[in-house]
């Protein structure tokens, strides 16, 4: 089984010290257009068996089988069937170790739709052919709940083990907010409802298992490979080391892919049969097993004084993270953090718990929580800066963070860039007002409006560790070789984390070779979420390529100020006049054949939360603002997008083009968070009846980027892929509102809602 790498000598890519700030050729681009890049489903060992699992059709019940041995005698090609009792380690699975609570396989019962319970492993045309209503097993339907108020209210516990259906609670207080509020010139209350969001990546999850000696190779695609593997090792009783993830390219994660799937199933066939095993998941089966966004119910209420400051907030969310627990801890905690939004509110509540159902299970999506808050906390922003008689970017400019800022968990930002978004906004905010009076002025069925929203979000695991390590190194074959544990999952990390390793080496681009993610060769960069490559695998990176050109000046007896140049096996090093030449080929190799050699791991400098939140969960934030422009159909309910225009504080634009790519990305997901994506259980298990946006949903996008560099983040950078989405969907809202005077308490804002909405405004 070869090694992935990407070879950049014959792309035309920047000279040494002028990677960063520049937008190349994507690297791993060539192989994803051409088709030589290989997905989950794109390989089968010949003699590899096919795997079906049998999930529960039931949101709970119990379970019983029939006969088995006589099940697989009867059905030739079926080499064998595997049930809990079979798992050889711990039968149970989770992201977050604390919380893990997920059986690979249920036993005798599923908690909720879609739960495995089973595999049934055989030749490639006996699984194909086989029909899983055939497999012997009998269903007792037992009381389940999907809603979070009725799972609070009494129902009885979804795990037996706890005493009640609250997962974990997080909490942030700092002053009296009561006190504020009751002292407010201005106070608004409201509460808003959120939807489940399926992730809808182009692959589903895929991909095989096999035995390589003693030690069990897992191919598939993934966000994670070392939390795989720790995962898959503790399910199947094997050791860490005796379990190696290779990633494969893949095609979207959003978050979804986090969490292990296929991986201990396919891995537990292998372990077993001692044959290869392949999985590739159906739309069906990815869409009803596999994690959603958090559906959230929230209230709040803000209060400011007659001068238009904000001076108080209480801000109250439920968010249901279904049968099982996955990211629903980090939700919970991250949520209370963000939901004042990028502004300084002395006096601030706020409480996040994270509810079992027999539900989907909610996972990560693009922003843990943030993007639900913010919908909340932006459309009562506007109603307040209403109330007040201000102009809504106004209101938030007078209130927004600066440096030296104290957020509500009493954190000092060293750089805060969300003035500088909305000041970029304000030429556009003022033309798209005007426009939307004169087109208002002679159009009554139509009605233009124009709402804008903020965002800010932390990069990394809130307060808790979640370090990158990066190793990088000479051969004597003159190849500079970055071994790159982190995941691309489309968003460009494999590009930007080399940018910044050459840069910080003082090579050019072109001379990296880069090695792809696989835990057997690869150091551990950590997963691919929370926005945290480009900071902190960007920052070992840079910490990795500082470390090994200073041992080169040291060989070299040079200083910082000198000039590395690669040609064949020799490395020359230029200080002034003088002039060294290395033969690195005379040189004697280590065990990973170099001869130069670093390896650094970064970790972000955050604290624990105390009992009231207080503290540093992040040591990095990033920034953004943008305004929707929209027209309502006041008679049908429909929303037709005129622009958007976004401004986003990057630190630094390691890339600019890939910067934009993620813009347009997220906010084409935004657009779908608030205008027509809702998972509805047992019933939107497709992409038929699931709707997400196509091209023709994507209006124009204007994208600024804003760069105020963080001293913490590599050459200034910060996180950007979740922030993007965040305030799409409570501009759009906020320009229906604008538009119609509709108030949408239920997202997605449907036309049927829409209008619902407007005939209340009309009461």
């Amino acid at each position: 089984m070869g090694v992935r790498t990407t070879n950049l000598l014959d792309l035309r890519l920047p000279a040494a010290g002028r990677a960063v700030g520049a937008s190349p050729i994507r690297l791993d681009g060539i192989p994803k257009v051409s088709g030589t890049d290989r997905f989950g489903a794109d390989e089968r060992p010949v003699d590899a068996l096919s795997v079906m699992v049998i999930r529960s059709p039931h949101w709970h019940a119990s379970f019983t089988f029939g006969d088995l041995d006589a099940f697989v005698r009867d059905h030739p090609g079926i080499v064998a069937v595997y049930m809990a009792a079979d798992i050889p380690g711990r039968n149970v699975f989770g992201v977050i170790a604390p919380f893990a609570d997920q059986p690979a396989l249920a036993e005798g019962a599923a908690r909720f739709r879609g739960e495995a319970v089973a595999l049934v492993a055989g030749e490639k045309d006996a699984i194909e052919d086989f029909d899983p209503a055939d497999f012997p097993i009998e269903w007792t339907v037992l009381p389940h709940t999907l809603a979070p108020a009725e799972a609070l209210n009494g129902f009885a516990p979804v795990h037996a083990s706890r005493k009640d259906n609250i997962l974990t609670t997080g909490f942030v207080e700092r002053g009296d907010p009561e006190q504020a509020l009751a002292e407010a010139a201005f106070t608004v209350t409201g509460a808003v409802d959120t939807s489940y969001v399926e992730h809808a990546y182009i692959e589903p999850e895929a991909g095989y298992a096999f035995m390589d000696g003693d030690t069990l190779v897992i191919k598939a695609c993934t966000q994670a490979p070392y939390m795989d593997r720790a995962d898959t090792a503790a399910v199947l009783g094997l050791a860490p080391e005796k379990v190696r993830i290779v990633p494969t390219a893949t095609g979207g994660g959003f978050g979804s892919k986090l969490d292990v799937s296929l991986q201990p199933l396919i891995g537990l066939v292998a372990l077993k049969t001692g044959r290869p095993a392949c999985l590739v998941y159906t739309r069906f089966e990815s869409m009803a097993s596999t994690t959603k966004r958090h559906p959230g119910s929230m209230k709040a209420t803000i209060g400011a004084d007659a001068e238009g400051r904000v001076t108080g907030m209480v801000f109250e969310g439920d968010f249901n993270t279904g049968a099982y627990a996955s990211w629903g801890p980090t939700v919970a905690n991250r949520v209370p953090v963000h939901a004042s939004g990028p502004y300084a509110v002395a006096n601030y509540r706020a409480t996040g718990r994270a509810v079992h159902t027999n539900g989907p299970i909610a996972g990560a999506f693009r922003g843990f929580g943030v993007p639900q808050a913010t919908i909340m906390q932006e459309t009562l922003y506007d109603e307040l800066a209403e109330k007040i008689g201000m102009d809504r970017l106004e209101f938030r400019l007078k209130n927004a963070f600066r440096k030296g800022s104290v957020t509500a968990t009493g954190q000092v930002l060293e750089a805060a860039g969300i003035v500088e978004c909305l000041e970029a906004l304000e030429p556009h905010w003022a033309r798209a007002l005007a426009d939307a009076e004169a087109f208002n002025a002679v159009h009554a069925a139509r009605k233009r409006g124009v709402g804008v929203a903020s965002c800010w979000y932390g990069c990394g695991n809130t307060a808790l560790p979640n370090p990158s390590t990066i190793k990088i190194g000479i051969s004597p074959t003159g190849e500079v070789v970055l071994h790159q544990g982190a995941v691309d999952i489309g968003q460009g990390s494999n590009t930007v984390i080399s940018q910044i390793a050459a840069d910080s080496l003082g090579l050019p681009l072109g001379k990296l070779r880069l090695v792809g993610a696989d835990t057997s060769i690869t150091p551990d960069a950590g997963k691919t979420s929370a926005s945290r490559q480009t900071f902190i695998t960007g920052k070992a990176a840079e910490k990795a390529g500082r470390a090994l050109r200073e041992k080169i000046l040291r060989f070299a007896n040079v200083s910082e100020k000198a000039v590395l140049s690669l040609d064949g096996t020799t490395l020359t090093v230029r200080e002034g006049d003088a002039v060294r030449a290395i033969d690195l080929g005379a040189m004697k190799a280590d065990v990973d054949g170099f001869v130069f050699r670093a390896v650094e791991t970064y970790d972000a400098p955050t604290t624990a939360l105390d009992a009231k939140g207080q503290g540093k969960p992040y040591a990095v934030y990033g920034f953004g603002a943008q305004i929707a422009e929209l027209e309502v159909d006041m008679r049908l309910g429909t929303v037709k997008l005129i622009k958007i225009t976004a401004a986003h504080d990057v630190g630094r634009a390691i890339n600019p083009l890939l910067v934009e790519g993620q813009i347009e990305g997220g906010i084409a997901q935004g657009i779908g968070l608030a205008l027509m994506e809702e998972y509805i259980p047992g019933r939107t298990e497709n992409l038929h009846d699931y709707l997400i946006p196509t091209i023709g949903d994507v209006p124009p996008i204007e994208s600024i980027l804003v760069e105020v560099p963080d001293p913490e983040g590599p050459f200034g950078a910060k996180g950007l892929g979740e922030h993007v989405l965040i305030p799409t969907a409570p501009a759009i809202l906020n320009a229906i509102r604008h538009a119609s005077g509709a108030k949408i308490a239920k997202v997605p804002a449907t036309p049927s809602r829409v209008l619902a909405a407007i005939k209340e405004v009309g009461k």
